[in-house]
């Protein structure tokens, strides 16, 4: 391959990444034709619309962006909070999409803290309706010197099963061994930023144990989230790269 040749390729990928990372929102359909929006709203934090019905994922509010302004959401049924780090856990913007109908998932740690919702432990599952079903999943770092960051037991992510569509968010967590019980997903969250998550490589491996349909990296910070991409390349994954920073 020429030089030249080399930095077409490379422009062309930048320019994907580019195009792609400015778009916020996909859409995908169930098994019964129910369609599921997903919309990246910052760093951890999403909002999936499942036929018609809000869930809030790691709500967090930034007086900077003002998509975060969360008083011009609807109401959420469910709200998911995988662990209590500021940057997951934001008492005042869940205030603001819960009404008396919502119901909210998170950890031990958040609980103290919140003193409402239900506690999740890795492990536990909750039918929340017929065709809803909730699993909280480990996620911790495992890298020497970063177990402090999330130490196993504490934190969770997250296997959100909506019509048959199995949408994993795994919350701040490294390429665990556990991620090899996961089966089925279609659509995988993955985090990005060490210390405190998965490298690039990381994530690549990850990626390839758990075999999603669709790949979202997040929570990338600063990484050059690009790398995923062109790592992933022939695997069959659908890497798609959208503005969670």
């Amino acid at each position: 391959m020429t030089k030249k040749q080399f930095l077409t390729i490379m422009t062309v990928c930048f320019m994907t990444v580019a195009c792609t990372a400015a778009e916020k929102t996909d859409v995908f359909t169930t098994k019964n034709g129910k369609k599921v929006t997903i919309t990246c709203i910052k760093h951890a934090s999403m909002e999936i619309n499942y036929d018609g019905m809000e869930i809030q994922v790691d709500p967090v509010r930034d007086s900077a962006l003002p998509i975060t302004n969360y008083s011009d959401f609807p109401k959420a049924k469910i709200v998911l909070v995988t662990h209590e780090h500021k940057d997951h856990f934001d008492r005042e913007a869940i205030a603001c999409v819960r009404d008396q109908t919502t119901d909210i998932y998170l950890t031990d740690g958040c609980y103290r803290d919140y003193h409402n919702g239900v506690v999740l432990h890795n492990g536990d599952s909750i039918v929340y309706a017929p065709d809803i079903l909730i699993k909280a999943v480990p996620a911790y770092n495992t890298t020497p010197g970063r177990e402090r960051f999330h130490p196993k037991g504490r934190d969770n992510g997250y296997v959100l099963t909506l019509d048959g569509l199995r949408i994993y968010i795994a919350g701040d967590t490294e390429d665990i061994p556990e991620m090899e019980e996961l089966k089925d997903i279609d659509v995988a969250f993955l985090p990005c930023n060490q210390p405190y998550t998965m490298t690039p490589e990381q994530l690549v491996k990850a990626a390839n144990v758990i075999k999603p349909k669709v790949l979202f990296p997040y929570h990338y910070s600063q990484t050059p989230i690009s790398r995923v991409r062109m790592m992933l390349m022939g695997s069959g994954i659908d890497v798609r790269i959208r503005d969670y920073q």
